[in-house]
């Protein structure tokens, strides 16, 4: 029998004494033997076991491609193309936390994670037992696990990734551009009505652009005797006082005010500010993580206390039963799917085995074996089999694709409500190439900022106009399939980033250097970044571009009369055409 692999999850499991469970209605048994996946006992008493009890059957967490990978059969291959598709990005996000939890508890206890099934696996062909593969697809998890958490959730498990593995002023300057690319439009719509000014826009754009300039020549002098981070620390530097000095004095306003457009300046400037405003948050924000030890664990408490837990102290049923609590507590949906579910699509196969008459011994994570236990000793509360498989299309209602497709309608409606009101071509024409444009130049600039190629960054930039009006589409996905042209990528990729993740003798920039290199990683970044440069096109042109244009036909209120004057047009032509 083949289903799923099992999943990282299970590096919270922990080993338990072998339970023998009722026999079926014919002359079946079933023997669990719950493992941490982490623990060196665990394998001992794995192979204890199977020896003990000589089954017809050893069931394993594995699944077919996971066995099999496991055996060294097949190689470790990825079909990345899966990687490209809806939240599927987002899911191997959470694949790979997971994996990193596990892979960081094997290393401080010194034992590969899934030794045990490896284990239980070896012994079974050393003596001639049938092994059955009887855990869930490990895709199908995690796509479940994904749909049933909450936005904050999700948002939650990131950032625990982050503060995990993240230096806190790294995260601090992140979080600080973030803050500014959302602040710098509010300022360019708003920024008027709490003093900000058209001189002071100007200043800040020189001070900007001076900025930029100065990081750049501090950068190309630094390969002369510099290294690549002290050359990132020196344009960190330098930049941002050469862009204070500039702008504080004033020297290059004039400059800037001849020859930028007024558009420019006040889209350049209010992004500035609201850099500016974000990185002082964020650096503040870090500097207090820092304070109070909340931006990376302690070393006496790294991940999340395990250290203080002695390995062999998790054989207690107490101990498994507390932190699959924590984790219930954590995400209420998310467990379901990763350890509710598991357990009765688990017990399915065992039930089924154990009904054909086959005497099994399972070897499970022990946060299972509870759940388990309970379905062999009641098959008849065992939820449908149908209900455990397939995608999961989420819960509550879908008001994410309801606004995407309501901006889909209203981009369309826009451009045929104008020419109905009789808006003269060439002004739509403008406005649909200065959309076309901006969409291309930063989805362009994010690909190739990420590394893509000139052909993967070109398409993104090309199709970005239209994506940004479709949920259906990204044009991330079009740089990725471009890019999978000359990268290969695999499984392994994950091993590799986890142990540069565990790596702390690297400085951030040459961890992230380092983990661009390996293509998995790299194609992400490069997939996220063109979809990126997109949404900030979208929302710079709306709050910038749109509002400048308006100004030749007669200012945003004229827009709206337009509008209106098209949709009436349009209901006149629509009974003229329905009237007999």
């Amino acid at each position: 029998m083949t289903e799923t692999p099992e999943g990282p999850a299970d590096a919270a499991s922990a080993p338990s004494e072998s339970t023998p469970v009722a026999e079926g209605r014919e002359s079946g048994s079933v023997t669990v033997v719950g493992t941490a996946h982490v623990s060196e006992r665990s394998v001992e008493e794995v192979e204890e076991a199977v020896e003990r009890e000589e089954p017809d059957v050893v069931a394993v967490e594995l699944d077919e491609g996971r066995y099999r990978q496991m055996q060294g059969e097949t190689p470790d291959d990825l079909d990345a193309s899966d990687l490209l598709r809806g939240n599927t990005v987002f899911q191997f996000l959470a694949y790979w936390m997971l994996s990193y939890v596990q892979t960081q508890l094997g290393e401080r206890f010194d034992i590969e994670p899934g030794a045990d099934m490896k284990a239980a696996v070896d012994v079974a062909e050393r003596l001639g037992i049938d092994v059955a593969l009887v855990d869930r697809d490990i895709q199908t998890t995690i796509q479940r696990f994904w749909a049933r958490m909450t936005l904050v959730e999700k948002l939650r498990m990131v950032g625990g990734l982050a503060f995990g593995v993240t230096d806190s002023r790294v995260v601090g300057v992140v979080a600080g551009i973030l803050i500014g690319v959302i602040a710098g439009p509010a300022i360019g719509l708003f920024g008027g009505s709490v003093g900000v000014t058209e001189p002071l826009l100007t200043s800040v754009t020189a001070g900007m652009l001076a900025a930029v300039a100065a990081a750049l020549v501090v950068d190309q002098v630094g390969k002369v005797g510099l290294s690549p981070d002290a050359r990132l620390y020196a344009a960190a530097a330098v930049g941002p006082l050469a862009g204070l000095v500039v702008a504080a004095s004033g020297v290059a306003d004039g400059l800037v005010a001849t020859y930028l457009g007024g558009l420019t300046v006040r889209a350049i400037g209010s992004l500035g500010l609201g850099l500016v405003l974000g990185l002082s948050v964020g650096v503040v924000g870090a500097a207090l993580l820092g304070l109070f030890g909340l931006a990376r664990p302690s070393d006496d408490a790294e991940y999340g206390g395990i250290e203080e837990i002695d390995i062999e102290e998790l054989t207690d049923t107490d101990v498994v039963t507390m932190m699959m609590e924590e984790f219930r507590q954590f995400s209420p949906g998310g467990a379901e799917a990763l350890i509710d579910e598991r357990d009765a699509f688990i017990a399915h196969r065992l039930v089924a085995l154990r009904e054909a008459g086959r005497d099994v011994v399972a070897v499970v994570g022990a946060g299972h074996r509870a759940g388990i236990e309970r379905y062999l000793a009641n098959p008849d509360a065992l939820p449908p089999m149908a209900d455990l498989v397939g995608e999961e299309s989420g819960r509550g209602f879908p008001w994410k694709k309801l606004i995407g497709y309501g901006i889909t309608v209203g981009f369309v409606a826009f451009f045929v409500l104008l020419a109905m009101a009789g808006v003269r071509n060439g002004f739509l024409l403008r406005l649909f190439g200065a959309w076309f444009l901006i969409n291309a130049a930063f989805a362009f600039g994010f690909a190739k900022l990420a590394g893509a190629r000139w052909s993967s960054a070109g398409v993104g930039g090309a199709v970005a106009w239209m994506t940004s009006i479709n949920p259906l589409l990204a044009p991330g996905w079009f740089t990725g399939y471009v890019e999978l042209r000359h990268l290969t990528v695999n499984v392994g990729d994950i091993g590799t980033l986890n142990e540069l993740l565990a790596d702390e003798t690297r400085s951030p920039g040459e961890l992230v250097r380092e983990m661009l290199d390996v293509p998995l990683f790299k194609l992400i970044v490069v997939v996220a970044m063109t979809n990126v440069g997109s949404i900030v096109a979208s929302f710079l042109f709306a709050v910038y571009v749109l509002p400048a244009m308006f100004g030749d036909i007669g200012g945003v209120e004229e827009v709206s009369r337009l509008m209106i004057q098209g949709a009436r047009n349009s209901a006149e032509l629509l009974r003229g055409l329905i009237a007999p």
